[in-house]
């Protein structure tokens, strides 16, 4: 069987890198293509793109980036047409995905969906070209089968990857400088955000001298743009060590996104950031109906994790809120106890597992039937 899978950025490859482990676990004889990054290429992906060239943040961002976009449509649905996979599996990615499966759907494919937009946030509309273009969708986040419910829309809760992520990681020892308490800093993985988020985080680096910052990297991008915006600041720098840095790091200053919740399953107290362009927050504020930014405070449906967001992200705040979940024990017995909590509406481990399950069997009865 062949099965393209598109992911669009870093939590993308590598909840798609477990799933095709899981489904080449399940049946050996399956092969794999698609727009992903280099974890799904060790799983066994053959990358036609990689998502350092598909990942744009913002909606002003994506606009003056369009016709790159629509030009890498373009170039997906030709290279589906000639590879002529049994189904495509797509993760997450809304903004190219849901083009994707509305043009697979008109063309005979059957689609499979692995972590669904965030249509409960914004564009609840959506969920209607969901039903008539999805074949199936699988969701990771509790509340979204309750959301998709309501809109005579079944669809399958598997559980959240990281748990198997985390679960099956082994530690690993930190290439650092200096034998002190860490502050870990996850400044994304795009580089629009981390040149707008690193250099406030950064200012942080002198005014706690008694710990040791260390920035986790990620592969996608070239060293020399981290050690631009580092300058001479005395910080650390790995690549490839997130996990690794998460299991050793006393807090953390984390950009919203995935990371949030792997710093939350790792039991790091931290603070989100997050600062976009200011006509890309003002359409936000605008169109997106939530309460929180990070995914942990989504889940539990309240403010966890404290979040400085947009003109709120400043360094003089950053170090009030750095210094309590360092030096306040209550404040860090509460948020460890509101990651218990995350954990148990999480489920248990076995999402990719299940996902393949779910996709395997599908595709297998509809080859059947055909």
């Amino acid at each position: 069987m062949k099965f393209y899978i598109i992911a669009g950025e870093a939590s993308g490859d590598l909840h798609s890198s477990n799933l095709v482990k899981a489904m080449k676990s399940l049946n050996n004889d399956i092969s794999f293509r698609g727009f992903g990054g280099d974890k799904m290429r060790t799983a066994g992906v053959e990358i036609v793109k990689h998502y350092r060239e598909t990942a744009f943040m913002g909606f002003w961002e994506v606009m003056i980036h369009l016709r790159k976009i629509l030009g890498l449509i373009d170039l997906c649905k030709n290279d589906i047409q000639e590879w002529k996979p049994d189904a495509l599996i797509l993760v997450d990615y809304p903004g190219f995905n849901l083009r994707i499966a509305e043009w697979a759907k008109k063309n005979g494919f059957k689609v499979f969906y692995y972590i669904s937009p965030q249509v409960w946030a914004w564009k609840s509309s959506r969920v209607n070209k969901i039903k008539r273009d999805v074949t199936t969708m699988l969701t990771i986040l509790p509340f979204e089968k309750d959301f998709y419910h309501k809109w005579n829309y079944e669809v399958e809760f598997v559980g959240h990857p990281l748990l198997d992520a985390i679960k099956d990681f082994k530690t690993e020892a930190l290439r650092v400088k200096a034998n002190k308490p860490i502050v870990a800093i996850l400044p994304g993985s795009r580089k629009q955000e981390i040149a707008t988020m690193l250099p406030i985080m950064l200012q942080q680096a002198n005014d706690f001298p008694d710990y040791q910052f260390v920035i986790a990297g990620v592969n996608s991008i070239e060293q020399n743009f981290y050690t631009e915006l580092i300058g001479n600041k005395n910080v650390d720098l790995i690549f490839d060590q997130t996990y690794s840095l998460l299991s050793q790091a006393k807090a953390a200053l984390v950009t919203s996104g995935t990371a949030t919740m792997e710093t939350a399953l790792y039991n790091v107290p931290q603070v989100v950031c997050y600062k976009g362009s200011a006509l890309s927050y003002f359409i936000a504020r605008r169109l997106v109906d939530v309460k929180f930014i990070a995914m942990v405070n989504l889940v539990l449906d309240r403010a966890l994790v404290k979040e400085l967001i947009q003109q709120d992200l400043t360094a003089e705040n950053l170090k009030i809120e750095l210094q309590k979940i360092l030096s306040d024990e209550q404040a860090r017995k509460e948020i460890a106890a509101g990651y218990s909590e995350l954990k148990e509406k999480l489920g248990g481990a076995g999402a990719s597992v299940r996902a393949a399950k779910i996709i395997l069997n599908a595709a297998l009865s509809s080859n059947q039937s055909a």
